[in-house]
Parts: structure tokens; sequence; C-alpha cells
């Protein structure tokens, strides 16, 4: 039988089939403030209860229905909460606030005794206060410091988190996407070093390149067979700092969001070459590195009167201009080098100019 559109949450208990956990504590918590009522009707004299009987179902009766709407809301569902954030909580996290509950209730412990000695209520009432506050406050400063507690535990030579997740360890890493990862530059910029962290790439963004992989796009194919090869390279050139990340964040579904959610999560970097992901994860305060940002950076930086020599390929925009590109990819214009196409000539830089597109050279021949 179901339930009409008008019935109350206390008188969904049973739907057919099998019943919930939230059903079975509605159902526990029907039964025992029921008795619970009616126990507290028992110090009422007989006579009272014999002239009228009926008062004495009323306290058990809203006892009962009491019990079966509220018992979910403080037995089931918040014991759900606690175990989808010890599921998405990294080793790290779940043992510093471990750590903050215990020494939270030792503190607690201590100050029971003395606030045990005030007159009531504040005796029976203040210890339980205590401990539910120095339990909250142990638990929430030691998840917020849990990265110093990892590392000062680490430097006392232990070691936590460091099974299957190396996110788990608390240790620095940087987040890749498909984009990096498809670039390929990662591989030699992580060779030489100047990247002090491990990598690490997380389940959903291996499987969206897998996808790319298998595209029916020949470009895309082509693109993410080259990702997954240059990957393959990276872990068995780094196997200890280049790693899969088993992470997953659940209830989203584009791989940009879970990134910059994960990001979020772990407190670590994203590395990037997708324009809009790198706007979306630094408004969410996320940092990010941009190999393409990176490479402006350390390109060669010329001043005008250098000389140096560069291949003329191609004709330019005016009459007799010529144009070579530098081998960062920087067009250099060569002002009467129409006549030098194909040759490699010495030229002097005349001017730069920095655009929103990039930057270009002005020289002229030698």
């Amino acid at each position: 039988m179901k339930a009409g559109p008008g019935a109350g949450p206390a008188f969904l208990i049973y739907s057919g089939g099998f019943m919930g956990t939230d059903q079975i504590a509605r159902l526990a918590g029907l039964v025992a403030f029921g008795v619970l009522g009616f126990y507290l009707e028992l110090p009422r004299p007989v006579a009272e209860l014999l002239a009228k009987p009926w008062d004495g179902f009323v306290l058990p009766f809203a006892a009962a229905l009491f019990g079966a709407v509220a018992t979910p809301y403080i037995s089931t569902r918040p014991a759900r909460q606690v175990r989808r954030f010890l599921g998405e909580a990294s080793l790290a996290i779940a043992l510093s606030g471990l750590l903050g509950l215990v020494l939270g209730l030792v503190v607690a412990a201590l100050l029971a005794i003395p606030l045990g000695q005030l007159p009531f209520p504040f005796g029976a009432l203040l210890p339980s206060a205590g401990a539910l506050l120095c339990a909250w406050l142990g638990t929430t400063f030691f998840v917020a410091r849990q990265r110093e507690i990892v590392a000062l535990a680490r430097s006392r030579g232990l070691r936590i988190g460091a099974a299957s997740n190396p996110a788990a360890a608390g240790g620095a890493g940087v987040l890749l996407d498909t984009s990096v990862i498809i670039d390929g530059r990662i591989a030699d910029i992580f060779a030489t070093g100047f990247v002090g962290a491990q990598l690490w790439v997380p389940g959903f963004v291996l499987i969206e390149l897998q996808r790319v992989a298998d595209s029916a796009d020949a470009l895309r194919r082509g693109r993410g067979r080259r990702g997954l090869e240059i990957l393959g390279r990276m872990q068995k050139d780094f196997p200890d700092t280049v790693k899969i990340l088993d992470e997953d964040i659940p209830g989203v579904r584009e791989v940009d969001d879970k990134l910059v959610r994960l990001g979020q999560k772990l407190g670590c970097p994203v590395m990037t070459n997708d324009f809009n992901l790198n706007r979306v994860a630094a408004l969410q305060g996320v940092v990010v590195l941009n190999i393409n940002e990176l490479a402006s950076a350390v390109r060669a930086v010329l001043m005008p009167g250098e000389t140096f020599r560069l291949l003329v390929s191609a004709e330019g925009k005016e009459l007799s201009q010529g144009v070579g590109y530098l081998e960062d990819g920087t067009m250099v214009v060569v002002d009467d080098g129409r006549r030098h196409i194909g040759a490699t000539i010495a030229v002097v830089v005349t001017k730069v100019l920095q655009t929103a597109a990039g930057r270009m050279v002005f020289t002229r021949p030698e």
C-alpha cells in the first residue's frame, strides 16, 4: 500500500520491498520515543489517569511522532554525511581529523572535572557542551593544518599516506590536464628539473585522453595517441614522480570542473594550456601553471642593435619585406629582405614590438 500525496514523513514507514536506513531509523525512533513517553507518564497519579484515560496517551503519541520524524536527522543522515566525507577525504586529512578529535576529547575530559563541580544546572550541562566544543575545535584545527602536520610527521621519520594514493601523503604535487599532456612540452620541462613537485594525472583525465585517442577524427586520434605515448614515456623515465591519481569528484560530470574542484580539495596547482580552464581555475582560487606563459617568459630577449643570423623564408606584407622565424616561433620581419628569400643572412635588430598576439622583431640586413 502506498501513502497518499498528503501523507507526512512520519507515516512513510514502509512503501514495499526492503526498508532503507532512514525508514528503519524512523521505526526505531517511533518505538523508542513512544516508550520514553509512557515512562514519563508513569509518575502521574493513578486516579488522574483513570479520570482522564486518554490524557495518558497524549505524551507517548507526541513523543513517538517526534521520534519518527526527527530520528533520521540525528542519526542516519549525519552518519551518511560523515561517511561521504571520509570517503572523499585523503588519508592525511582523515588522520589529522582523528588526531584533533582525540586531543579535543582529552582536553574536554580534563575540563569536565572542575566544570562538574559547578552548581546545577551548569555542572550538568557544561561538561557535555565543553566536550562537543573541544572535539569540534580540535578536529577543525587539525584538518585545516593537515599539511603542516604531515610535514612535521615526515620530518620525524613517519610516512603518512604513502600507499596507493600519492596525494594522501600531503606532499607537493601538480595536476595535469589533457591539453598539457597532448602538448608534450611538459616532458622536456620536467626532465630539466624546473618543476620541483610530483606530476599527478587524475584518472578522469586519463579516461578523457583515451577517448581522444579513440576518436573517429584522424587529427584528434593522432593527438590522443601522442599524449598517451608521452605519458607512458614519462612514467617510465620518472616512476616515482609521475603518478596516476585515483581521485574523483562525485556529482561533477565535466572534466575541467572536476580538475578545478580536485585542485581546491588537494590545495595544489593545475597545469594546463587551455585558456578557458585557466580563467575558471584562477577565478576559483586555484593556482594555474600555463606552459604557454612559461614559453613566453623564457624567450630570448633581443635588443635594438643586436645582430644574429636568420633564414628568410617568406615574403612580408610590404613590397620589399622578407619574413623569418626564430626557434621559439617569434616572427622576424626583415626590411629589404625579399631578395634574400631562401638564404640565411646576418640581420640587425631595429625594433621589438610586443602585441596581444605575441612578439614581433623588425630587422634589416647587416
